[in-house]
Formats: C-alpha cells, structure tokens, sequence
C-alpha cells in the first residue's frame, strides 16, 4: 500500500483555480533523473486541483484513475486530497485527511484563506510517511489486525497440540480432574455437533 502524493489545498468559489497550499509526493518509483518523474508532478496537480475544484465543502469523494484512487475531503473551502494506490482502505485514506485538515487548522487557523501559494508544511511528510501503514490512520483496522493476529496464534498452538499426537478424546478419557458427568457431557456433545466442523 503506497501513498503516492498528499496535498492541501484552498477552495474558494471567487477563484476558478483551487491554491495549493501544502505538497508532498513520492515519486521514486520513477527515478531520480526520470523523464516521467517531472510530467507525474504536473499530473498530480492537475488531478488534485480538479478533484479538489469538484468537492463541495463538507463532502468527501473518491476517485479511480488507472491503479490509484484520490481521495478529497473539503471542509468549509479547506481541502485534502490523497494519492494512493488501489489497495490502501478507503476509510483509511479519509481518515488520514481528516487529520490532515485538523493539524493544518490548528498550525495556521484561518490564515490559510488568505494564503495565494505554496508553502513548505513538514507535517505533511511526517503524515506522509507515517499513515504509509493504514492501521496507523485507522484505529478500528488496527485493532482488527490484532485479533486476526491473535486468532492465527491460537490456530497454530491447537494444530501444535494435535502435532504431537494428542487428541481431546484421549485427554478427557484419561482425566482424572473431569467428573463422570462431565465426561458425558463432553461425549454426548461430540455426538451432537459430529455434522459440525471445528475451524
């Protein structure tokens, strides 16, 4: 999962083109000295202040374009607008220009609307580099891929058991700490759920 470019940019209706307040793009799958490398940059400006120019403030939009997705999200005329590949969670993404948006507001408050060009905003590549992993953006993803985690460790220490040779069957036949009645309880469980298969 890559996230390619992420920008901010000012929305106002008495301007046709939108400003680009903020930059940051990895372009390095195209080489340093590429030919490709500087018409991406041109690309990707273009495509953010049309995507931004398209959102109405308060909405969020995605859009395909061959194997990326761009995402804007525009609140009150202040928009951020993602670059990412095909694979990186739609709820990620927006979760990461919700934030975005915050720490710029925060950084420069309303400022920003009498802004008319580019400036240099280091949080942007920390962000950048940081939501690189979805998880981070996303709270609820990252707490799912602990318990996937957890659920393949529990997987593989049952399969450890049965490695060795030892079956449930045999263990609860052998048990001295389990009643008689929880022996049946166990047998005539198994014979109930014996159509039922265990993951």
């Amino acid at each position: 999962m890559k996230i390619t470019a992420l920008l901010v940019l000012k929305c106002d209706p008495e301007t046709r083109e939108p400003v680009i307040l903020a930059n940051v793009s990895d372009l390095s799958q195209f080489g340093k000295f590429s030919f490709y490398r500087s018409n991406f940059e041109e690309f990707i400006v273009f495509i953010a202040r049309t995507v931004a120019r398209r959102t109405p403030p308060g909405q969020r939009q995605s859009v395909k374009h061959e194997e990326y997705k761009v995402h804007a999200y525009n609140i009150n005329g202040l928009c951020a607008v993602g670059f990412m590949d095909d694979h990186y969670p739609v709820r990620s993404a927006f979760s990461l220009l919700n934030q975005v948006l915050d720490v710029y507001q925060k950084d420069y408050g309303d400022t920003w609307r009498f802004e008319n060009s580019s400036q240099p905003w280091p949080y942007l590549k920390e962000a950048s580099d940081k939501f690189r992993d979805p998880a981070e953006a996303d709270k609820l993803l990252k707490i799912q891929r602990e318990l996937d985690e957890t659920k393949i460790i529990l997987h593989k220490t049952i399969d450890g058991v049965l490695a060795r040779g030892e079956k449930l069957d045999s263990l609860v036949e052998k048990s001295s700490e389990l009643s008689l009645a929880s022996k049946m309880f166990y047998k005539q469980a198994k014979k109930t759920n014996s159509c039922c298969t265990l993951l």
